[in-house]
């Protein structure tokens, strides 16, 4: 018998990049999430749907061999403009693993896919905000921008990528 280790690098691990969010896998993902994070949804039809309309989101979904939800990632890119200065950032938007399969690699490797997504794309910075992960992020590269406010009041946090 193998160590928990082997074990997992023998397991075969599917990541689909989505933009249709009317798929039943990924909304049971996002079910999922929402529920764990005590998040109260009254019409799940108009928000998937919302989601499918702006055509500028993806996500990762990952399943494991018994087709499994693992997690998902879910971004877009974004434009910051001013007067003088623009930049596209990369945006995390949502971003669940399943309880069941943390610490063991998957948000990591999740986040490593959006990223190297966004820098085939010529999108040389992410931004997110967290209440809960900010040492996952601070291992990821991810730092605090204080100047940053986001609309939920969560802390922001960036990371440049080359």
């Amino acid at each position: 018998m193998g160590t928990d280790r082997e074990n997992k690098q023998r397991t075969v691990y599917t990541d689909a990049l989505m933009n249709d969010f009317l798929d039943p896998v990924f909304q049971k993902a996002f079910k999922l999430y929402f529920t764990e994070m005590n998040v109260q949804v009254e019409d799940w039809d108009s928000l998937f749907q919302k989601m499918n309309d702006d055509d500028n989101v993806l996500a990762y979904l990952r399943l494991d061999e018994h087709h499994k939800i693992v997690g998902f990632i879910q971004f877009q890119k974004i434009l910051f403009s001013s007067w003088f200065f623009e930049e596209t950032y990369g945006f995390i938007r949502e971003f669940w693993i399943s309880e069941k399969y943390r610490s063991q690699g998957h948000g990591s490797e999740l986040l490593k896919k959006a990223e190297e997504y966004f820098l085939e794309q010529g999108i040389y910075s992410t931004i997110l905000t967290t209440d809960s992960a900010e040492d996952f992020y601070g291992k990821q590269g991810y730092v605090k921008a204080p100047g940053c406010k986001a609309k939920n009041n969560d802390d922001v946090y960036v990371k440049r990528l080359k």
